[in-house]
């Protein structure tokens, strides 16, 4: 009988040398992993054993495959569970009843086997990234734990809201158009109440983890969660804490540079192909708005004190139904304007839904150009013009709730910022005009 039929398709195949690298990669892996636990005097576990298992896990699905014994593995990986509770069970004992028992690292040992195995049926990528996410886990025991503390019961609550929405209730709504130009998609809109509410509770979750450390951090997670509450609170701090009226520029500013890579990120996932001519847009708000903020950043002493800021989660049922509701209205009032007025009742709806929202219309608009409706520079400008009406508004707050002093540390990096805007929105105007007039000849 042919050797290889007898082995095994891969290990009749392989060279000795490939075959060393599968085990080399499998040792590796292991070592990351067992590198994490070797710190941890309260681990029975460490380097070897790590290294070891994984490399039992390449070893017996290499023995399963040549001998067909798919028993094999399910039998190593319960005698791996049994002798490693029963190493941590006699090590609990020695230190008393109130050590770790120690389950987290019995788990790593049999994950670790898993991916010894998978290395072996040729999925070393996905067996190496899951080694860091292991190892990632492991490490962050103190910053996890944190965040558990910090989550609330009602925050807990929203996030499993958020959970039976995206997974219960989404795949039920019908996927068909109804309405006016049947702009109203149910699943389509729920499913972009889901991507936003989930951008924005990533944020929420950060900032909730940050505190008050660090005003870079506060003003990034901020301007996931949502820019505009980020400015009126620290407009609102910087009047009423004398000891803010430094911090809340740079902080605002952050937070509003942040708009400009969130809506970078809904047009990459959405409309990839349109991020080349919106990048460029972005980019002319974007960059003044961040040079703003990092300048007014680097100005405060060392340390600056920072108050925690406080919003509400994202994720929470009312807030997400409202977002749904908004966005559908946007998107029915732009599809009939866009009917009626072309280009104009775009923009006008624009520049309306700016001054509360930015995502409604900027998803607004990603929907209809994918839909055909309107073409990729209409798209751009209205999402600019958004931008630019957002912008007012934010300055509008600052001054009105920050006071003088505030609004004018942050004028600067707003007008510069709609000024990059308006200069772009002239540049892709003038480009239509121009292919328009090309056309005509």
């Amino acid at each position: 009988m042919d050797s290889s039929a007898l082995l095994g398709t891969r290990l009749g195949e392989a060279t000795e040398l490939e075959l060393l690298k599968i085990f080399a990669t499998s040792i590796a892996i292991g070592l990351l992993i067992g590198l994490e636990r070797e710190r941890h005097a309260e681990a029975s576990s460490g380097l070897r054993t790590f290294a070891l298992t994984a490399l039992l896990g390449t070893a017996c699905a290499m023995l399963a495959e040549a001998a067909r014994a798919v028993w094999l593995p399910a039998a190593a990986l319960v005698m791996l569970g049994a002798m490693s509770i029963a190493a941590q069970y006699r090590n609990s004992e020695r230190r008393g009843t109130e050590a770790d028992p120690g389950t987290t690292t019995t788990v790593a040992l049999l994950v670790c086997f898993a991916l010894g195995m998978m290395v072996w049926y040729e999925l070393t990528a996905l067996a190496a990234s899951l080694a860091v996410g292991v190892t990632a886990l492991l490490h962050f025991k103190p910053e996890l734990e944190g965040m558990s503390a910090r989550v609330t019961r009602r925050d807990m609550l929203s996030i499993l809201q958020f959970g039976a929405l995206s997974l219960v209730v989404l795949p039920v709504l019908p996927d068909r158009g109804y309405g006016p130009h049947e702009a109203l998609n149910p699943s389509q809109i729920w499913m972009m109440v889901v991507l936003i509410s989930g951008v924005s509770l990533a944020g929420y979750l950060a900032l909730r983890i940050a505190g008050s450390r660090g005003l870079l951090l506060i003003g990034l997670f901020g301007g996931l969660v949502s820019s505009t509450a980020t400015t009126l609170t620290y407009a609102r701090r910087a009047r009423e804490e004398p000891g803010q009226a430094g911090t809340a520029p740079a902080i605002v500013l952050i937070a509003g540079a942040v708009v400009f890579v969130r809506i970078a990120v809904l047009a990459a996932a959405l409309a990839p192909p349109l991020l080349g001519l919106l990048g460029a847009v972005l980019a002319a708000g974007f960059v003044p708005m961040a040079l703003a903020g990092l300048l007014a950043l680097r100005r405060l002493p060392q340390e600056s004190p920072a108050a925690a800021l406080q919003v509400r989660n994202p994720a929470e049922l009312r807030t997400a139904l409202s977002f749904g509701a908004f966005y559908a209205l946007v998107l029915l009032l732009a599809a009939e304007l866009t009917h009626r007025l072309g280009s104009t009742g775009l923009y006008v709806i624009a520049f309306v839904s700016g001054l509360s929202d930015v995502d409604a219309v900027t998803l607004t608009g990603l929907r209809l150009h994918t839909v055909g409706s309107i073409p990729a520079a209409q798209v751009v400008i209205a999402i600019a013009v958004a931008l630019c009406a957002n912008i007012m508004l934010k300055f509008a707050l600052v001054g009105s709730v920050g006071g003088q002093v505030l609004a004018r540390r942050c004028a600067p990096g707003f007008a510069a910022s709609a000024a990059g805007l308006l200069a772009a929105i002239a540049a892709v105007q003038l480009g239509v005009d121009g292919a328009a007039l090309a056309l005509r000849q």
